[in-house]
């Protein structure tokens, strides 16, 4: 039952290249940089990505995504991430963006084992029609665009068919952690990290404080260690190391 590990290395020893990956965090907040960076030290590259976010200033996916270690992001939000951008344009990274609501109950469904379901988000547009460009060509044509997906009337309203999304691998940060894998989140890093880590057929969670089974009230729980496979410890220093993206500040 014990699922620390003793290093991020060691945590994401056996993710191979091309592997598809859940990645948590909502904006900088919540995510996993240290098990992030234990992949950019092995080198591992042509990664399927899922994440809300691809990373910003050089930090989180960010930094697999400069390194061109990503081939697909599956995601909401392309934000002020330029590189992303760039690469996306250029016909260089290939990407499917999803209503965010959508992204996130794709995830939970994918975890819980529900194969689809139907939402009304994206009815009438390329969401649900198709069209929408995975991937350019380099010169202004899309090289690859989006199928279109079954919509389904109940009740005299239409809905569309989305597929639930299950993951070789998930990579999550949370507040706090006992050896068996059971999680709490912080605030907005709550968002996606859960998701994520249902997602996964292998988990891998590094928490910013490891606790002894049994010192988390059992009601305080957000994830169960039933989803998580490997629990790293981070040390003070790599708790601490947190960035804003748009600091707002009063004089």
């Amino acid at each position: 039952m014990d699922k620390v590990v003793a290093t991020a290395l060691e945590a994401v020893a056996d993710v191979p290249d091309g592997a598809s990956l859940a990645v948590g965090g909502f904006g900088l907040s919540g995510v996993p940089n240290v098990l992030i960076g234990a992949l950019y030290e092995r080198g591992v590259a042509g990664l399927s990505v899922v994440s809300n976010n691809c990373g910003a200033m050089e930090s989180g996916l960010a930094v697999l995504l400069a390194a061109g270690r990503i081939a697909r992001v599956t995601g909401s939000y392309i934000g002020a991430n330029k590189e992303f951008a760039r690469q996306y344009l250029a016909g260089e990274l290939e990407v499917e963006l999803i209503p965010q609501g959508t992204l996130a109950e794709r995830l939970r469904a994918g975890g819980a084992g529900i194969p689809a379901f139907y939402t009304p988000a994206g009815v009438g547009t390329q969401v649900a029609d198709g069209g929408l460009p995975w991937r350019y060509d380099g010169e202004g044509g899309v090289a690859l665009a989006s199928p279109p997906k079954e919509v389904r009337e109940f009740d005299g309203t239409e809905y569309v068919l989305e597929r639930g999304i299950r993951t070789d691998f998930a990579l999550v940060r949370a507040a706090k952690g006992d050896r068996h894998g059971n999680l709490v989140f912080n605030k907005s890093s709550r968002n996606f990290n859960p998701l994520a880590a249902m997602a996964g057929r292998v988990t891998v969670a590094e928490v910013e404080e490891l606790v002894e089974p049994g010192e988390i009230d059992p009601d305080a729980v957000h994830l169960p260690g039933i989803f998580v496979q490997r629990v790293l410890a981070l040390t003070p220093e790599q708790a601490a190391d947190k960035k804003i993206e748009q600091r707002t500040v009063r004089s």
